[in-house]
């Protein structure tokens, strides 16, 4: 049975100091191959999860999966802090987001040419946000409805992006998810949008349940 680990990690850079918690999910082979590199998967959790409290990270997701489900990477899912709560969203904190990948590649085994991020709700909007800002960081992006401003969008136009949402999400309207999309195949982007018609907010179960996402996933690689 997959286990996960609970950390609090802090990491001082020369900008800031970083101070993030999250759970570290390993597969369940790492210890035995000592010389085996793995894939690395950053998810970013929705508002509801936000807080001081990690079990609220394993609401949802690849977070609430990996207790019972072997994935074969590595999964990191920090929670995000609520300092200000109507500031408090992922975006405000990329660079921190970005300071502890960082750090996780550091210290396992990580295949720097297979690192993931997605994202669900609150999360969506943070992995559209963050892929635009690091796109050399990530081999791939999957936001599950969520969206964000298509500035700087021809940023993400080579690194390949599956989107979700539901026809009926009456939360984060689709429109989100479509400004986004529409606004990266115009650039010519590596783009492929799933739309659920009778899902509502939630078009994270399906998707996160289905093996063809972590088969696509897993398959991008950096040049």
């Amino acid at each position: 049975m997959p286990q996960q680990s609970f950390h609090f990690h802090k990491k001082v850079t020369i900008k800031k100091e970083v101070n993030l918690a999250y759970l570290l999910s390993l597969p369940v082979d790492y210890e035995e191959s000592e010389n085996k590199s793995y894939p690395l998967v950053l998810f970013l959790h929705g508002r509801g999860e936000r807080g001081d409290n990690l079990n609220l990270v394993k609401a949802h997701g690849p977070a609430k999966l990996a207790e019972k489900k072997e994935f074969p990477f590595i999964l990191i899912s920090p929670q995000c802090p609520i300092e200000i709560p109507r500031y408090s969203t992922w975006p405000v904190y990329t660079d921190e987001l970005i300071a502890l990948v960082d750090d996780i590649i550091e210290r396992y085994r990580v295949d720097e040419k297979r690192v993931y991020v997605t994202g669900l709700s609150m999360g969506g909007y943070g992995t559209w946000d963050i892929a635009k800002k690091y796109p050399e960081k990530f081999a791939a992006a999957a936001p599950i409805c969520g969206g964000g401003s298509t500035k700087d969008i021809e940023r993400l136009k080579n690194i390949p992006v599956w989107a979700f949402h539901g026809a009926k999400d009456d939360v984060v309207l689709i429109e989100e998810s479509k400004e986004m999309v529409e606004a990266l195949r115009a650039v010519g982007g590596n783009v492929k949008f799933t739309i659920y018609p009778n899902a509502n907010h939630d078009s994270w179960t399906e998707t996160y349940n289905n093996p063809e996402f972590y088969t696509w996933l897993l398959s991008q690689k950096k040049e």
